[in-house]
């Protein structure tokens, strides 16, 4: 993982959530329930948040221990890729299963978050 990756990554992962959040918004209002659009405005509201993240991690690397940013920027594209995905193909599929993949995703986000606060600590002194 390298700030380079993780801007490029962040910038997609961004630009995919707008076009997301569009498409439930305009697209699927008249295909899918009101609990199925709710569930597809969530995987694009942490998909966006996770982007901004994956970006943040990156604007601070100097400021941060290595492996620890590394392992943060890791989990959170995993993690955001997990979570997002799952609840995207379950509205798309109708398959309730692939909502047993979105704790995990959601884990993995938090624990990025943890791997950030590590890499703060142990890194570079403001």
């Amino acid at each position: 993982m390298t700030p380079r990756f993780l801007i490029l990554c962040g910038a997609l992962v961004l630009a995919l959530g707008v076009a997301t959040g569009a498409f439930g918004a305009h697209g699927l209002r008249r295909l899918v329930a009101p609990d199925l659009l709710e569930t597809w405005r969530t995987a694009a509201h942490y998909q966006l948040i996770h982007g901004l993240g994956l970006l943040l991690i990156a604007a601070l690397w100097s400021r941060l221990a290595p492996a620890p940013a590394a392992w943060a920027g890791g989990l959170m594209l995993a993690g955001l890729l997990i979570f997002s995905l799952s609840l995207y193909a379950l509205v798309l599929t109708g398959i309730q299963a692939l909502g047993a993949l979105t704790p995990v995703g959601g884990l993995l986000m938090i624990l990025s978050w943890l791997a950030l606060a590590l890499a703060a600590w142990r890194g570079a002194a403001a």
